[in-house]
């Protein structure tokens, strides 16, 4: 059974940092792509950031380049994003996902392209 089990997330001040865990298991993880997304209140699911094998395939949206950092452990079946200098805009409900791979280089930034999904986790920066 192909399980993404999430924790992390909580609440901060505007500046502080959280970081968001991602553990799977159920599939060969060097073949599957993983990304994070996040939906706040009356907004659309947006994707945060998305790493296929390795660093030199990783995609971050404009709006947390910089401040956020995802870390890849292909021994742990994880998947971590380190988030810093976090905003108040960045409170929402984040995902892990996964998509098939092979292997290769590609991450989705669509969350259609992502067959497996986290529980979520909540996220909350205060002013």
């Amino acid at each position: 059974e192909v399980q993404l089990v999430q924790s992390g997330g909580g609440s901060v001040q505007a500046g502080g940092s959280l970081r968001l865990s991602c553990a799977t298991s159920g599939f060969t993880f060097d073949e599957y792509a993983i990304g994070w997304f996040r939906q706040a209140p009356g907004k659309e699911r947006e994707a945060v950031s998305c790493q296929a094998r390795d660093t030199s395939s990783i995609f971050y949206n404009p709006s947390v380049k910089g401040r956020f950092t995802v870390t890849r452990d292909n021994a742990e079946n994880s998947v971590y994003l380190q988030m810093n200098s976090l905003k108040p805009e960045d409170t929402a409900l984040y995902y892990c996902a996964a998509h098939y791979s092979g292997g290769g280089f590609y991450c989705g930034a669509q969350g259609y392209e992502y067959t497996h999904w986290g529980q979520g986790t909540q996220v909350t920066v205060s002013a």
